[in-house]
């Protein structure tokens, strides 16, 4: 019987959800910074662990830096 990596109790198949290659107990499958409760496949990982795509993980993993001046005119400008 597969054991629930957060809980690490045994999931039974009527209670499993399977995500990032293990079976979880539905309310144990939550993003890791926030808690909100994910569904399998909408969700990211980092490091095996599940966030939701926003804004955590984008906040925690996705790119970072300051956009000049410049750029941002030309950005707005184009757009």
């Amino acid at each position: 019987m597969p054991k629930c990596p957060k809980c690490e109790k045994e999931v039974y198949f009527a209670e499993r959800v399977s995500s990032l290659g293990k079976d979880w107990h539905r309310p144990c499958l939550k993003c890791e910074k926030c808690n909100k409760t994910l569904s399998a496949g909408s969700h990211a990982e980092h490091e095996g662990k599940p966030y939701c795509n926003n804004p955590c993980y984008s906040a925690l993993f996705g790119p970072k830096g300051k956009v000049s001046p410049m750029c941002q005119q030309l950005c707005f400008t184009v757009l």
